[in-house]
This record gives C-alpha cells, structure tokens and sequence, in this order.
C-alpha cells in the first residue's frame, strides 16, 4: 500500500510544523492509517524542523507502516505532502485527506481575562 497526498494550507510552515511534531497525534495518525481503534505506538525516523518528519509504527512483530510529511512555504501559505506507505491492503488516501484538513482546520484557542 501506497498514498499520497497534497494540498498547500494557509498557515505557515512553524505553525504546521508545531501541530505536526506531536507524538500523540503521530500515533493518532497512524491508528487511522494502519485501521487501528487505539493510538499505535510510533518511532520518528526523521526530523528536520519546518522541513520534513517522518515516523514508522513501532508494533512488534509487524511490517511497519511508515508516514511522511513534507512541508514547503508556497505563496500565502505552504505545501503540505503526507506520504504512507506500509504492507495493508487497504486505501489510506481518504485518511490523508482527513489529516490535511485537521492540520488546515483553524486552531480554536480559548479566551483568557486580562
């Protein structure tokens, strides 16, 4: 199995690279990809800051899924390209299309009183 998918979000390279370099919404990510009910325990394979990163599941005992994000300033915004790739048979394209748009989505910060 292997997807790809892209789409230029407008936000900047430091705030999707701040949303993206979570290990709890790896593992999140990754549930989606592999079917998994529960977050998948996850090893970051590469990491290079508002560049790229890159993790694989860290299950024992199973051909691990790998995932990748690409991030690349465009205009008003950045290029966003999320690759996975692992041994399932199923179609992983409209989970990545679901990720691009929870990391394109508005972030929702609660009010403070000054």
């Amino acid at each position: 199995m292997k997807a790809k998918a892209r789409r230029t979000l407008v936000k900047s390279a430091p705030e999707l690279w701040q949303l993206a370099d979570d290990v709890a919404r790896m593992e999140s990510w990754m549930a989606g990809v592999v079917g998994a009910s529960d977050p998948v325990p996850v090893e970051v394979t590469d990491r290079r800051p508002e560049r790229a990163l890159a993790w694989r599941s860290a299950l024992p005992g199973t051909e691990p899924t790998r995932i990748a994000i690409e991030l690349a300033e465009r205009g008003f915004g950045t290029a966003v390209s999320i690759t996975a790739k692992g041994a399932n048979s199923g179609d992983p394209g409209p989970v990545l299309e679901r990720l691009l748009d929870e990391l394109g989505s508005p972030e929702r910060r609660p009010f403070t009183a000054r």
